[in-house]
């Protein structure tokens, strides 16, 4: 398995996926980037290979991505060609971003090697959400997302509106492609008391968590909570911002020049316990993505989480947030700072609802989304990837008979 953008075990779908496999009977390497708690170069955890390589600081224009893939890609590479060597491997799952992994596994194609595709973002988008663009690097973006899916044998989509794009867009084959969403493991999501602490001395917490970065939609929330305490008075309620990412610091400047520092605390990458402990004590989970094309149909993770902790949610009105949150969330109007505030409001000001709201995420969470309800889509797509095996000995053998 080779992911380039989260360390593991922090990259919680891949290390689920993972975990699965082995539990199937497989043996399980990684390749994967060095993070904050996870930069030994090699160690085996709960019996899968780990392996980590160096990788450059976050980018934040075209070249430095271009840059960090390339490193990337020259690590993935030695580190695949020692394993093989070594131990072998009869499937590479590549984990996008970025769409390049598939050089990592083409050579391997030789050795009866096959690809397997876990689909985690939507490039192109993703760069038109970052730069705003559709220049050259878009096109060169499409092409290789295209490319990955004419070299996938099997495609894993994180959500229906993913299974389309590998089918319409990728050309994939409808049998090739499986659903497996990034549902968390109920079993590890510990019971935990609220701390006081994290509302820094006021009433009510609204807690985010995940990646910061252009996307996100961050600066929306800043705005957010600068009509709730200018234009509202509410200086009753504290935001607790758990994550990091490329523009932490330039939403802690957004926080000064919008006067609201004081009420947004910015608690960078938390342990799970830490991260618990922020849920158990939140009233309500933001989620501030912006309503663009990439997030209109990506699932977020931290969607799911909240609901898992039982959170009631706020959230832009974007069409695979509504798949998967439903009743648990309120929709503001999209990209709408102030009705995201009134949103924010509606709900710290009624427990009942909040309650209510929690309640049917976390049952949502149980009855479908969880990750026990994926495991079987999952172990289906590397069956179907070890079938075709059979299918094209099938082939050729007919085509032996028929000569």
């Amino acid at each position: 398995m080779i992911v380039e953008n989260l360390p593991v075990p922090f990259d919680r779908r891949v290390w689920q996926e993972a975990r699965t496999l082995r539990a199937a009977g497989a043996h399980v390497e990684i390749i994967c980037p060095k993070g904050r708690g996870c930069d030994e170069s090699y160690e085996i955890l709960e019996g899968i290979h780990v392996h980590r390589h160096i990788l450059p600081r976050d980018g934040t224009t075209p070249l430095s991505f271009a840059w960090e893939y390339l490193v990337a890609l020259f690590f993935e590479t030695m580190l695949a060609w020692r394993i093989f060597l070594t131990r072998g491997f009869d499937v590479i799952q590549g984990c996008n971003p970025p769409d390049l992994i598939f050089l990592v596994a083409l050579p391997f194609r030789i050795f009866g090697v096959r690809y397997i595709f876990d689909h985690h973002d939507l490039n192109p988008e993703l760069y038109e959400a970052k730069f705003g663009r559709r220049d050259m690097f878009f096109r060169i973006l499409t092409m290789l997302e295209r490319i990955t899916f004419r070299v996938a044998d099997v495609s894993i989509a994180t959500n229906a509106s993913y299974r389309r794009i590998a089918i319409e867009r990728g050309g994939m084959n409808p049998s090739r492609v499986f659903v497996v969403r990034s549902g968390p493991d109920i079993s590890r999501i510990r019971p935990c008391a609220p701390n006081a602490v994290w509302r820094n001395g006021r009433r009510h917490l609204v807690a985010y968590v995940g990646v910061m970065g252009q996307q996100e939609g961050l600066d929306l929330l800043v705005e957010a909570v600068r009509h709730l305490v200018f234009a509202r008075g509410r200086t009753d309620v504290q935001f607790c911002l758990v994550g990091t990412g490329p523009v932490v610091d330039d939403l802690q400047e957004l926080a000064r020049s919008k006067g609201v520092s004081p009420f947004v605390t910015f608690a960078g990458r938390l342990s799970d316990d830490e991260l618990f402990e922020v849920l158990a004590t939140a009233d309500v989970c933001v989620n501030p993505d912006r309503v663009n094309a990439m997030n209109d149909k990506s699932t977020m993770n931290k969607i799911i989480e909240y609901m898992a902790a039982g959170k009631p949610i706020v959230q832009f009105d974007v069409t695979e947030g509504r798949v998967s949150a439903e009743d648990a969330s309120l929709y503001a109007r999209p990209n709408d700072p102030i009705d995201m505030a009134e949103k924010l409001l509606v709900l710290i000001d009624d427990p009942e609802q909040r309650a209510v709201m929690g309640a049917l995420g976390r049952q949502r969470v149980e009855t479908a989304l969880s990750w026990e309800h994926q495991i079987p889509s999952l172990l289906e797509a590397y069956a179907r990837s070890m079938a075709l095996d059979q299918e094209l000995s099938a082939a050729q053998a007919g085509l032996k008979m028929k000569a």
